[in-house]
């Protein structure tokens, strides 16, 4: 056993081998290196961690159970993202997505999509509370329709996705709105009320340039139009019309109504199958095969949609690169890359790497703006390094109470900071369980939609201006210690 401090350079050592290992991944394997590439550099790169730390003492029962904690408080993201795997499924079998892109075309134009993209996402977060929920329901309509006007995929996430965490993060019904003040010292409506100062900026900025893009036409694929037939091909194989959309309705109701993700999702899962039964009979039929009775037809293309995947083929190349479903087994790679990616946040906790991190971040902060940015620095590091959101929240908030107070400095800038910092960074990481979630639920690389996510990019600078410029920036009463 090599007792004493760790030094700096061993705790960093993993991180660099995890980075250069992904790099690789970039250059040879390219969009395809979170198909298998990228979980194998995670788990080397934890063999790695594990290793130097068995030699400083660390045991591997310390680390075995530290796995096991990890993965288990993933276990509803797991759960959420294959029954989103199984509502993508049904939803196509019974039309709803075909539906939603059909009458998007109607209204949407390619120079207001990405702004309508952003504030139909914004809104329909802010009123659920879930960025996981929205981008896996409408968010799925959105591409389609997106990509049917030619607009570039990345363009379109990247909308999608700064809508859907600028509403997450400032709704009352969201559970990382209401983390970062109880970890930080305030209460909700404060915490709310003062990120209005650098998210409502943020969001402006964000707004303005998908429609400044959109109208530039910078967001269009060269060359790529409305493919002729493809609104024929769509109503040729579904029967369209607004009863299709009970299933949708349905599930953001219950939503709003806070119940809890999994069951929501469950239900319109369930209310797709039943929408495919009744509404879509010949597709029911279709992608059962023949020779089945209905009822057995019915229970045959529920299953399959559900679980494994279902393609539509129409003659029209656009529609049929849409009207396609992975069901749950299309959402396991994306589960695979979750896992590996928790086991190496557990072996860099158990081992102290990450303490030993959090000191080295924590060390020389003697103003305002450099306590804010060495939080904003933990944040984005704890997305990196542990590859969760809520660990990014929770360990900086713990970290740096102190030291806000020290300073003088209210809770609430504390809260504001974890937000601006910690949850809106962590769609950017591939390899974090945000990143990976909505890559999979979309099915675009976070390499390729993590440029244009404006807002997400936008937030974390928005928190160091305000702390720079001391404007909104609220301090303890020296008289009894409070605001």
């Amino acid at each position: 056993m090599n007792a004493g401090r760790l030094p700096l350079w061993v705790a960093l050592a993993p991180l660099a081998l995890l980075v250069a290992l992904l790099a690789a991944d970039v250059v040879w394997f390219g969009e395809d290196s979170s198909y298998g590439a990228n979980q194998l550099a995670l788990l080397l790169a934890a063999l790695f961690a594990g290793a130097l730390g068995m030699s400083r003492g660390t045991t591997w029962a310390a680390i075995k159970d530290a796995i096991a904690h990890s993965i288990g408080t993933a276990t509803e993201a797991l759960l959420i993202l294959l029954l989103i795997g199984a509502l993508s499924g049904t939803w196509l079998l019974a039309g709803i997505i075909p539906a939603f892109i059909h009458y998007g075309l109607m209204v949407l134009q390619p120079g207001i999509f990405l702004f309508a993209a952003c504030v139909v996402c914004a809104v329909l977060s802010l009123a659920t509370g879930s960025s996981w929920g929205t981008v896996g329901t409408v968010g799925i309509a959105l591409v389609g329709i997106g990509q049917a006007l030619g607009l570039s995929e990345g363009w379109v996430a990247g909308a999608i996705i700064s809508g859907a965490y600028f509403g997450d993060k400032m709704s009352p019904l969201s559970d990382t709105t209401n983390l970062a003040p109880a970890v930080a010292g305030t209460d909700l409506v404060t915490h709310i009320r003062y990120m209005v100062w650098t998210t409502g900026p943020s969001i402006a900025v964000a707004l303005a340039v998908f429609l400044a893009v959109g109208f530039g036409g910078t967001a269009a694929v060269e060359g790529a139009e409305l493919s002729p037939g493809f609104g024929d091909a769509v109503q040729g194989a579904f029967r369209i019309h607004g009863g299709l959309f009970v299933a949708p309705v349905a599930v953001l109701v219950l939503i709003a109504r806070r119940v809890p993700a999994a069951p929501a999702l469950f239900v319109g899962v369930l209310l797709g199958a039943l929408t495919a039964v009744v509404f879509q009979p010949d597709m029911v039929q279709r992608v059962a095969g023949e020779g089945l009775s209905y009822a057995a037809a019915a229970y045959v293309a529920s299953m399959t949609a559900m679980a494994v995947d279902v393609a539509v083929e129409t003659g029209q190349p656009l529609a049929d690169k849409l009207l396609q479903s992975g069901g749950m087994a299309g959402m396991m790679n994306t589960v695979w890359l979750i896992v590996c990616a928790m086991t190496f946040g557990a072996v860099m906790q158990a081992t102290g790497m990450l303490k030993r991190l959090t000191e080295a971040l924590i060390s020389g902060v003697n103003s305002t703006l450099g306590l804010v940015g060495r939080t904003v620095g933990a944040c984005v590091a704890f997305n990196v390094l542990a590859s969760d959101q809520y660990i990014a929240i929770v360990v900086p908030g713990k970290m740096f109470g102190d030291a806000y107070r020290d300073q003088g400095l209210a809770p609430e800038n504390l809260s504001r900071t974890l937000e601006d910092a910690g949850t809106v960074t962590s769609v950017l990481i591939p390899w974090n369980t945000c990143g990976v979630a909505q890559s999979g639920i979309l099915g675009v690389a976070t390499w390729a939609y993590a440029p244009y996510c404006i807002f997400n990019w936008i937030s974390p600078l928005m928190t160091l201006v305000v702390a720079g410029l001391g404007w909104k920036v609220k301090r303890l009463d020296p008289a009894d210690g409070t605001h």
